[in-house]
């Protein structure tokens, strides 16, 4: 593909990102394809950190104090101010629908998309249920809280919230004696052999889990031209339909929700969705192979007319 000159020739491109270091790690991710793409120098680009509101909370669950917009309000006030050119934001922590000012210009090819359980010392687990009985398993994920439970209800779920050094520290600390962390976070991180991977039959992922999004302002077409050389298809199709389930089903942060869409050997994208009561007692499941724009929602859809009570009083559609 060819080369896109740059917006400007007088500054960098200015890379908005969250200032923990996955957020960083990220960010520089999504440098690194641009260069790649582009044959650009690195000094054309500027890596521009910022504390999200979101980072600064750790004692609440997010669902308490505001939801998602906690983790993009600070870069979005930015873009929209034009101190950024482009935000790099993990998807799973964006909401579902987003300002029309602003437009999703590329997603980077997806990483791993499953949870790994870590657990403390002295704890023997590869798999939530090789858990002892009644131990504690720190998470900040409805999903986590209710799909553990309904494997193991004996388990007690509790608030564990902070960056992944902060969830490890407090986990070598005894505070909990186990957690899930999404094992593209931990891959990105450099931690390759913490945790044990759980299978997506087990623990079906978060919407958008592995997946980096590349946000700019909608009227700067430029910028949009310099990005859509860096998406990945394949990840951008998979992704957007799970958006769609959980835009379908009106799921927020305080929803127990997994939606999961992988292409098959014949070339078809199925996406699978499960919705769980807040203790995980009751779910609803089922998949659906995508044939056009609407059958995600149809999938949503359907799902919340077979839920029960306790699982649709918790979704907004």
């Amino acid at each position: 593909m060819a080369s896109i000159p740059l917006p400007t020739i007088n500054r960098p491109l200015r890379i908005g990102t969250r200032a923990s270091p996955l957020a960083l790690a990220q960010a520089n991710m999504a440098a690194a394809a641009l260069i790649a793409a582009h044959g650009i120098a690195q000094d054309v680009l500027e890596i521009v950190p910022m504390t999200a509101t979101g980072d600064k909370i750790q004692d609440r669950a997010l669902a308490e104090v505001g939801g998602k917009a906690l983790w993009t309000r600070e870069l979005d006030a930015a873009l929209d101010a034009g101190i950024i050119d482009i935000a790099v934001h993990s998807l799973k922590d964006v909401e579902t629908v987003r300002d029309a000012r602003f437009a999703l210009g590329a997603m980077l090819e997806r990483a791993d998309p499953r949870d790994r359980l870590v657990v403390r010392d002295g704890v023997s687990a590869g798999t939530i249920a090789d858990l002892p009985t009644g131990a504690r398993l720190g998470t900040s994920s409805p999903r986590r809280a209710a799909q553990v439970k309904r494997l193991r209800p004996d388990l007690e779920t509790c608030l564990l919230r902070g960056n992944v050094a902060t969830r490890l520290a407090k986990l070598a600390a005894g505070d909990v004696d186990a957690t899930l962390l999404a094992a593209a976070g931990l891959d990105r991180l450099g931690m390759h052999e913490i945790g044990t991977v759980q299978r997506v039959e087990s623990l079906l992922p978060a919407a958008s889990q592995g997946a980096i999004g590349i946000e700019c302002r909608a009227e700067d077409g430029v910028t949009l031209a310099l990005l859509a050389a860096i998406d990945h298809d394949r990840t951008h199709r998979a992704v957007a339909a799970e958006r769609a389930f959980l835009a379908g089903v009106g799921g927020d942060c305080r929803s127990p929700v997994a939606a999961h869409a992988q292409f098959q050997a014949d070339g078809g994208l199925r996406l699978d969705a499960q919705l769980f009561s807040a203790d995980g007692a009751d779910c609803v499941a089922g998949y659906a192979v995508l044939v056009d724009d609407d059958t995600a929602g149809d999938l949503a859809r359907r799902l919340l007319s077979e839920a029960p009570a306790a699982v649709r009083s918790l979704f907004t559609a």
